[in-house]
């Protein structure tokens, strides 16, 4: 018999919530930093060269009230090769699926015309996805132009959009950008197990840590020209030997890969091998080779072999 008396719980547990997500924006918005801060885990390899990223990284981000699958995939460009059409494509097939799409905007660049562009495109390709924006590298610069490229990112998206800026070096409004991420997906089950970080096969990602390795100090040309492929993984009793392939377009590009007397080879597989060894948890030996293969991003037999 009631007594009159609410006994409603005020601290009730919100409802889980689960979705995926995209981020979008120019080449080196931070995208792929961010999702590794999200995550709180490397999944996806940076640089500051565009088109860093070259498949869909999936990172899962695991809280007590969501599950957030973070779609990590190449910027939006306006491609030059078959290779550049494909990652488009790609892009395109991950907007059509994913629940929200967070546009980065860098907080210490204006927003110009590559931008509205994107914007033009995720609503054209993207429809039924909600968009919010994110300012990214606030730790650039201060609160006065933060609080202007807000303003400006709100121009360009509209201002019913939800806003986070947010340091992905810094760590900061990371967990806000969570919440925020978190209310625009629809209550759900987790897709994955707690505590798995990504679904991305230990092959391909230790292709993109030799890849990010190998990216790291080089010449503008080439990066686009730079393929990497696990050839062999073999388990010995104390370490495990990973025989890889790095794919250059033209024996110019070999010699700055290689290096004077292989010492520039000898870096990227130290810097590798670091990761791959955080990523496997036991020793590994890295075995690295360089091949040539000719104008391989505009030829689709061996832009086939090569995983695209």
């Amino acid at each position: 018999m009631s007594d009159g008396v609410d006994i409603t719980q005020s601290d009730e547990q919100p409802e889980f919530r689960s979705g995926f997500i995209c981020f979008v924006g120019r080449p080196n918005t931070g995208k792929s930093t961010l999702t590794n801060a999200l995550v709180g885990e490397k999944v996806a390899i940076t640089s500051s060269r565009p088109q860093t990223t070259r498949h869909t990284i999936r990172g899962i981000v695991n809280r007590d009230h969501a599950q957030l699958i973070l779609v990590d995939t190449p910027g939006l460009h306006r491609p030059r090769t078959l290779l550049g059409k494909r990652l488009n494509d790609l892009v395109r097939d991950t907007l059509a699926d994913v629940d929200v799409v967070g546009l980065c905007i860098p907080a210490d660049e204006k927003i110009g015309p590559g931008d509205r562009w994107i914007v033009e495109q995720v609503k054209q390709l993207a429809p039924r996805s909600t968009l919010m924006g994110v300012v990214t590298k606030t730790d650039k610069v201060g609160p006065e132009r933060v609080a202007a490229q807000l303003i400006a990112l709100s121009d360009l998206i509209g201002a019913d959009r939800d806003l986070v800026p947010v340091s992905s070096t810094k760590n900061k409004q990371i967990d806000v950008l969570v919440d925020v991420l978190a209310g625009l997906c629809e209550p759900g089950p987790a897709f994955y197990p707690d505590g798995e970080i990504t679904d991305e096969p230990e092959e391909m990602l230790m292709a993109e840590f030799i890849r990010e390795a190998a990216l790291e100090g080089v010449r503008d040309e080439l990066p686009h020209s730079l393929a990497v492929t696990i050839e062999e993984v073999i388990e010995q009793d104390k370490h495990i030997d990973v025989h890889a392939i790095l794919y250059v377009e033209r024996d110019s590009q070999k010699g700055i890969i290689i290096g004077k007397r292989g010492a520039r080879l000898k870096e990227v597989g130290t810097a590798a091998r670091v990761q791959i060894e955080r990523l496997l948890g036991t020793k590994v030996y890295l075995d690295l080779h360089v091949k040539v293969a000719k104008d391989w991003q505009r030829d689709p037999k061996q832009l086939g072999r090569l995983g695209f």
